[in-house]
């Protein structure tokens, strides 16, 4: 678990669970959030406020054009133009000027300004404008201009009656039919109902009589039909007769519509005005363009979305930032309670503030192990100074009380016990100076073989007396830059050890060779070994394999972390592997030095 919180902690962190990653995020998307929302709003405000504008301004422009394409129509001139410009001017707001087509003042509804660039329309009742005036057919002449075929009154009159007639007896076969008049004064009638019923009712009231031309319309017509018989004959094209509905009864070509129409427009072009340019202007001179004034209820609707994006962004930051806040304010509470209860922080997110969480964690429980290893060391020590020391003060109180005698052989357990205290004291120091870095090397250059025979030869006496066989196997003599002394004392320590824990009969083996960049030096028994459970605290201070801390074995505890505080000052590794009651080996790896 320790290890897992240790590489959590290193890991290099995903972008995507950065805090700083998160916060930014955050931030654009409040920003990202408000922009949207305002502009949305903006524009949805802006947006009906122009369409209501402008509506506003196509209908005043369309009822301008309209009401004096009307009026060209059914005037030959524009000489009483006025008065209808004024009307116009009143409802719309609008300043209204017509010019000829080379823009000579024809007619103003006010005071007269300076004319813009461009014309707002060409007034010809021949020509109209289907965007401006829905109702004008593909041929752009308007109904309304209708010339030599306007009805005069007798003539109205009698189709008045015919009309009557024809919609009682529609009524009588059971089709509702309304009364229309059209601009030239005929009347028509306009059927609602099933479309064969209306067809059979027709064929009985004999509607077809409602159609035939009056003599005001014939006389039009052969008019017409004159222009467009010389039209045709000068594109040679066969004849056409020309009806009320203005359509040739032959064939129906291009050719054949475009004569009808240009026939159309010389036979009305005596009745109707000029063509006239339509300038419309705000009442300042400017050429009429859209604009809005914000209303009430959209500024309304801005400060309300304003608000509520103003709400959002606090809610939101509050949001992130207690939950930023929380392990925080945990790692805080923590860090003030007293030492001794070593608290641990829960690990709730996998950003920056939980590699935080996690290596307080981790220093809470290597503190939690510093202070045990403390207090056991104190104690260990005091264990270790108490018994030579106890030693030491029983025999002197003896010889006091005139119970032991002063011989040598009192003077050579006193200096044992001297030594063994002289041995703990040297020990602690060199731990204390490799804790401090201050553990001073003199590395020189030295064969291997020679180092490893003479730690061989000065352990031998122990081994045999030991009853433990003591043997060295070296594969090859490279050179290492150690330090001899410091060198011979590590193997030194591992040879002690294993031959303290072999029994009579075993075989402790210290072995040498090289392996790539590394020199690798074993030292292998046959002794009791080490339990699983106890191998990761083979280099504790003061820990022996032996619980009761007896002394008989031998060894104060320390000679193993001594062994690895002087390996890695050498820049090496040292482990060890056992299986107990068959074979312990402590593995030294020193980088090579060449020859």
């Amino acid at each position: 678990m320790d290890a897992e919180r240790v590489a959590v902690t290193r890991d290099r962190l995903p972008l995507r669970r950065s805090l700083l990653v998160r916060l930014l995020a955050a931030s654009i998307t409040i920003a990202v959030c408000s922009v949207a929302a305002t502009a949305w709003l903006a524009a949805r405000t802006t947006t009906s406020a122009i369409q209501q504008e402008q509506g506003q301004v196509l209908a005043d422009d369309a009822e301008i054009y309209d009401t004096l394409i009307g009026y060209a129509a059914d005037h030959t001139d524009w000489s009483a133009v006025t008065p209808t410009l004024k009307r116009l001017t009143e409802r719309t707001g609008r300043h209204i000027t017509l010019t000829t087509q080379d823009r000579r003042p024809i007619a103003v509804s006010g005071t007269a300004t300076t004319l813009p660039t461009k014309a707002s329309a060409l007034l010809d009742p021949l020509r109209a404008d289907p965007a401006l005036l829905p109702g004008v057919q593909a041929d752009g002449i308007d109904p309304r201009a209708v010339g030599p075929y306007r009805l005069p009154g007798a003539e109205r009159k009698e189709l008045r009656v015919r009309v009557v007639k024809l919609q009682a007896c529609m009524r009588g076969a059971g089709i509702s039919a309304g009364v229309t008049e059209e601009p030239s004064g005929r009347p028509s009638l306009v059927l609602t109902g099933d479309s064969n019923i209306r067809r059979k009712a027709g064929e009985v009231c004999e509607l077809y009589t409602l159609d035939e031309p009056t003599r005001t319309e014939k006389q039009a017509l052969d008019r017409l039909n004159t222009l467009v018989a010389g039209c045709l004959k000068r594109q040679n094209l066969g004849p056409a007769q020309v009806g009320l509905d203005f359509a040739p009864s032959g064939k129906d070509t291009e050719a054949v519509q475009r004569c009808i129409d240009t026939a159309r427009r010389e036979q009305l072009a005596p009745y109707v005005a000029q063509p006239a340019l339509l300038f419309v202007a705000t009442p300042t001179g400017a050429v009429a363009a859209p604009g809005f004034d914000l209303s009430s209820a959209n500024t309304g609707r801005v400060a309300g979305v304003a608000a509520l994006v103003l709400v959002l962004t606090v809610a939101v930051t509050v949001t992130v930032g207690s939950r930023l806040v929380r392990p925080l304010r945990a790692l805080t509470d923590a860090a003030r309670r007293p030492a001794q209860q070593h608290q641990r922080v829960p690990v709730t997110t996998h950003d920056e503030i939980g590699h935080l969480a996690a290596a307080f964690n981790d220093l809470a429980e290597r503190r939690e192990r510093v202070e045990d290893q403390r207090k056991a060391m104190v104690s260990d020590v005091a264990h270790e100074l108490r018994t030579p020391l106890s030693t030491i003060r029983s025999w002197l109180e003896a010889a006091q009380d005139g119970l032991a005698a002063s011989d040598e052989a009192f003077v050579a357990s006193l200096l044992e016990e001297a030594l063994l205290l002289q041995h703990i004291v040297d020990d602690l120091q060199h731990l204390a100076q490799a804790d401090a870095g201050r553990l001073r090397l003199h590395p020189e250059p030295l064969r291997l073989r020679e180092l490893l025979d003479h730690v061989t030869a000065a352990h031998r006496g122990g081994a045999e007396t030991a009853g433990v066989t003591l043997t060295t196997r070296i594969e090859d003599t490279p050179v290492l830059h150690a330090d001899p002394a410091r060198l011979r004392q590590t193997i030194g320590n591992l040879l002690s050890n294993a031959i303290r824990h072999t029994p009579p009969g075993g075989t402790v083996t210290l072995r040498s060779r090289s392996v790539g960049d590394e020199i690798v030096i074993e030292v292998a028994d046959t002794g009791s070994g080490i339990a699983a459970a106890d191998l990761p605290r083979v280099f504790d201070r003061f820990w022996r394999a032996d619980k009761s801390r007896s002394r008989q074995t031998g060894g104060s505890g320390l000679g193993l972390a001594i062994v690895r505080q002087l390996t890695e000052a050498h820049d090496g590794t040292v482990a060890v592997t056992s299986t107990p009651n068959t074979e312990t080996i402590f593995t030294l790896r020193l980088p090579r030095t060449s020859d």
